[in-house]
């Protein structure tokens, strides 16, 4: 029996608290709103995308004890939008009997990627080899005694996020730059693809997987510019990814959305790279592309409901929408009105009043049944609309 049978969670007293306010928060109310959830939210910003949906909302360290512990006191359900909350907090709470999804545990084995690495090589998950350091400086005596040879990758073990803290390392200039913290170097992959695969999972122990996505990246913001759904693989890797990703889901046992990032080998081997335990960058196509969107799977995976149909209606791309370079300060977006126009081209504004430069400031989506008509769309909407300032 689903806990929907026991919890009224529509036009209720249920309330759903979700820490953190950005655009996967908003994304989510959109959701909330159309089943009448009642929904906190928290985030550190008076100016949060999410304060203009939600019921409740409160202005917050996310990395507070005391703010996410008596936040998280008010709500029947937990969740978060972003991985940098206060794990302490989250495991009071849960020793409290609140329920928060995904848990405190997942989160510690994925907020720093150092963690998230060990978590791989002990659960036998296929991943790129690494080694991880404290310091900056070990790093660095670890290339001088030609102990780690140029190139490989350096990921900071916190932090990072949208392209931030991961390098290329080609040569000792290189290492000049790189953040003073705990790292780790990851030997560099020569690969054909980068995939990623969404799984749901919920407390009743049912998993699913959307379908493989490609991923094409920005070469200077180290960002993801297209994500192609169904990725242009062949169907064995397709299965293949599935399965890995549905592997790492049980390793983690987490409740709600993991989206899986992956790479793909000149061998079609499919190596980890990365994951993040919520709504994800990568599934935003499923909002117009799929049966069901990654956000209302999340909430119906974190409430225990049944988990819906993660097929595809017709293909999918989407395209970030990012400030261009050269511009900060009050956005505004050019020629949004003409890609308006073209067929099946949606939008999507996160209601962020500051742009920079490379900031995620929204997307588009373009479907259609020709995967190869609608990447060529995607390109013209990548050309036409420009995120600039006043």
């Amino acid at each position: 029996m689903y806990l929907c049978a026991m919890v009224n969670y529509f036009s209720s007293s249920f309330t759903l608290g979700i820490l953190g306010g950005g655009q996967l928060g908003k994304m989510l109310l959109y959701e909330t709103r159309k089943f009448d959830i009642k929904t906190y939210v928290l985030d550190p910003s008076a100016e949060a995308p999410c304060k203009i949906a939600c019921d409740v909302f409160q202005q917050g360290d996310l990395m507070d004890y005391n703010t996410v512990y008596n936040f998280g006191k008010e709500v029947d359900v937990l969740t978060f939008e972003i991985e940098g909350v206060n794990v302490d907090a989250l495991e009071a709470l849960e020793a409290e009997g609140k329920k928060v999804y995904p848990s405190a545990k997942t989160l510690r084995n994925i907020q720093d990627k150092g963690v998230q690495k060990a978590f791989y090589k002990k659960h036998q998950i296929p991943t790129s080899p690494f080694r991880m350091f404290e310091d900056k400086f070990q790093l660095t005596e670890a290339v001088t005694r030609k102990e780690l040879h140029f190139p490989f990758v350096w990921k900071s073990c916190t932090g990072g996020y949208d392209g931030k803290g991961v390098s290329i390392i080609r040569d000792a200039e290189d290492l000049i730059p790189l953040a003073e913290g705990s790292c780790i170097a990851e030997k560099l992959i020569p690969f054909k693809n980068e995939l990623a695969v969404i799984v749901a999972r919920n407390p009743s122990g049912k998993v699913t997987t959307y379908p493989v996505v490609e991923m094409e990246f920005h070469p200077e913001a180290n960002q993801v510019e297209y994500v192609i759904c169904p990725a242009r693989i062949d169907e064995n890797v397709a299965q293949k990814a599935r399965k890995v990703a549905e592997a790492v889901s049980n390793a983690f046992e987490h409740v709600g959305l993991l989206a899986v990032e992956m790479f793909q080998t000149e061998a079609d081997e499919i190596l980890v790279n990365e994951v993040a335990p919520r709504p994800h960058n990568s599934g935003h196509y499923s909002i117009e592309a799929s049966y069901t969107n990654q956000f209302e799977q999340h909430l119906r995976a974190i409430l225990d409901l049944p988990l819906g149909k993660t097929d595809s209606k017709v293909g999918g791309i989407m395209v970030n929408l990012v400030g261009a370079e050269g511009h900060t300060g009050e956005v505004v977006y050019q020629n949004i009105g003409t890609i308006l126009e073209m067929e099946g081209v949606t939008p999507h504004i996160y209601g962020k009043k500051q742009t920079r430069p490379f900031r995620k400031m929204g997307h588009v989506t373009i479907v259609n049944k020709d995967i190869a008509e609608a990447r060529k769309i995607a390109e013209k909407v990548k050309n036409t609309i420009q995120v600039i300032s006043k």
